[in-house]
Order: C-alpha cells, then structure tokens, then sequence
C-alpha cells in the first residue's frame, strides 16, 4: 500500500492534471496482473487491434485447457472480456478476428454459463452477422444445449442474411439434417 501511495503522490507531482493521473491510475491498476505478460496486454491496449488480441488470446489459450484449468478458464475469460470492452463494435464488426475474438469468448463462457454464453452468442451474431463462422458458432452452441429448431432457425437465418463463406453455412444444414452432433468437422472448418 505505501508503495502504491508512493506512485500515487509521484504521479500527482509529474502529471498536475487531474485526467492524467485517473489514466495513468488505470493504466496501473491493468498492469497489476502481471500473471498474463501485462506488458503485452498494455502494448495490446495502446494499439487497439483485433489481431493483436486474438493472436494474444490464443497463445494464453495454449497454456492449458480451459475445460480442465478453472483458474486458467477465469483468467482467459477476464482477458476475452479486457478485448470485448476495447474493442468498440461499430469500428470493428467488419473485422474477421473481432467476431473470433466474439464467438471464443462466447464458447468459453458456454463452460460457466449458458444464459451468458447465449447472449455473448447472440451479441457475436448482432454485430458480425456476415461471417457465417459466428452463425455457425451460436448454432453449434443451440444445438449442444438441445435446441434443434433454435439450431436450424439460426443456420436459415444465417443463410438468409448472406452470410459468407455460403459453403460452410450449406455443410452446416446438410450436417444438421444427418442429425450429426457436430455442424462441422474440424476439416471443414
């Protein structure tokens, strides 16, 4: 506490103003972490850009499995919702590693939470309805849960906006329609 105090009275002396101190307070409170290479996340955060974060995101990932590793789980969830929040939508709905960065969020929460993962699901479909990835995503999830018309409405839906590649939305239906458990098989993915 008195270390922290210490930076604290520093900062107010340097910086004088009190905007600049509340950011650079925030700035300190999200390098406080430093379990996740913080650093990296603040670099991440100055630059602000999808790929960035899911390429950050996805090496985390690596350290473990999420299903197996609650605190790992808890971590990646944390830092997928750090990305949801600075990544604002309607800059990046077009981006293709921003609906990623949507739907693996989705999917992790879907471990916790299916009421949370439904509607990080459905915030992933709102905002980047023309990836058919994120379609099939939500619709994969619906079906895991039991829901085969949710499944089948969100694959026609999905069909109906355009979303692309048209391909994998068609292998989805077919799948679904084989009343396979799977919509698409890591290949086809």
């Amino acid at each position: 506490i008195a270390s922290i105090m210490s930076r604290v009275r520093d900062l107010k002396n340097k910086y004088k103003n009190e905007d600049n101190v509340t950011d650079e307070l925030n700035y300190t409170k999200i390098s406080a972490d430093t379990t996740d290479n913080s650093g990296t996340v603040n670099q991440i955060m100055m630059t602000n850009n999808p790929e960035d974060w899911l390429s950050f995101l996805l090496r985390l990932e690596k350290k473990g499995i999420p299903q197996m590793d609650a605190a790992l789980l808890n971590r990646l969830l944390g830092r997928y919702s750090q990305a949801v929040t600075a990544l604002p939508a309607e800059k990046h709905s077009q981006d293709e590693s921003y609906a990623r960065i949507l739907v693996r969020f989705a999917e992790l929460k879907a471990f916790q939470d299916a009421e949370e993962a439904r509607d990080q699901f459905h915030l992933a479909r709102l905002n980047c309805k023309k990836f058919a990835f994120v379609h099939v995503a939500f619709a994969q999830f619906e079906l895991s849960q039991g829901n085969m018309k949710k499944c089948k409405q969100l694959l026609q839906k999905a069909v109906d906006c355009c979303a692309v590649p048209l391909e994998m939305l068609e292998t989805a239906l077919k799948n679904f329609h084989s009343q396979k458990k799977q919509l698409l098989s890591d290949e086809e993915k």
